[in-house]
């Protein structure tokens, strides 16, 4: 199982933080699954009112990120999903999506919840999307690790005492 050797992350203070979530739109149960965990997480880290951007698909995701993570966004995170099929498609658009994702976050500084699904059949990704029955919520990991991380940049900026 992916999910083995997951850290128990805990973020405090973090309620007073901006973060956006952008989703792709293909696949849309898996989808409504990955959005209601990042927006289940959000609350209960005390984020009521994040942003919610939908693009068509998870191609277009850093391009978004990127656009967002320049608006005074401190963390923001991308859900999509990318099923292999029988072409090299699966390839180009995940290294394309991972890449970009990157080079927004480090460029930006802004973390990027990185929330994509990269699987090779549709049942893995059910298994990943925090449905019912489903055995990981990425959703809600990819937003816990986003803001975790934005906490923790905040601290360091901090003055030195």
């Amino acid at each position: 199982m992916s999910g083995k050797g997951a850290p128990e992350l805990s973020v405090k203070n973090g309620g007073d933080l901006r973060v956006a979530v952008i989703a792709a739109q293909w696949h849309e149960k898996i989808m409504d699954g990955l959005v209601d965990g990042a927006l289940r997480a959000l609350g209960e880290l005390g984020i009521d009112e994040p942003t919610l951007l939908r693009v068509p698909g998870s191609f277009e995701l850093p391009v978004a990120a990127k656009v967002l993570a320049g608006h005074g966004y401190d963390a923001v995170v991308a859900l999509g999903v990318v099923i292999r099929g029988g072409t090299p498609h699966f390839e180009y658009v995940c290294q394309g999506v991972t890449q970009g994702l990157t080079q927004v976050s480090v460029d930006t500084g802004v973390p990027v919840g990185f929330g994509v699904l990269t699987c090779d059949t549709e049942e893995q990704a059910l298994d990943r999307a925090g449905l019912e029955g489903s055995r990981e919520d990425k959703g809600h990991e990819a937003v816990t690790a986003a803001v975790a991380t934005a906490a923790t940049l905040r601290a360091l900026a901090e003055p030195w005492r």
